[in-house]
């Protein structure tokens, strides 16, 4: 199932952009203090170091990922989802636009 809406967030308004504009997302926070990211990733290949463990939720478009440590390139489609482990990486391949919300742990 794909998130379409989140409702009562406070919402970051200056955008976060990496990878000269590649990757362009905002953070915002529920009103249980849980934050989170959404975002767009455009055509490239890129590499992402993580803080805190995530969850990747595609809510459109599509991408290629592979973790750290491992060879193996996965899909993800509208409404999967990919986790990735605290103090790590993983790389994104996308085609046309990966669409995302990433859900820290």
């Amino acid at each position: 199932m794909t998130t379409d809406t989140i409702a009562n967030v406070q919402l970051t308004t200056k955008a976060n952009v990496y990878f000269d504009g590649k990757c362009v997302s905002h953070g915002f926070t529920l009103a249980d203090g849980t934050k989170k990211s959404v975002g767009v990733v455009l055509p490239a290949t890129l590499t992402f170091n993580t803080g805190a463990a995530e969850v990747m939720e595609c809510v459109g478009g599509g991408c290629e990922y592979r973790l750290a440590g491992s060879d193996e390139w996965k899909s993800s489609g509208p409404g999967e989802r990919f986790s990735v482990p605290a103090h790590s990486s993983f790389e994104i391949r996308v085609a046309d636009q990966y669409h995302y919300i990433c859900h820290y742990a």
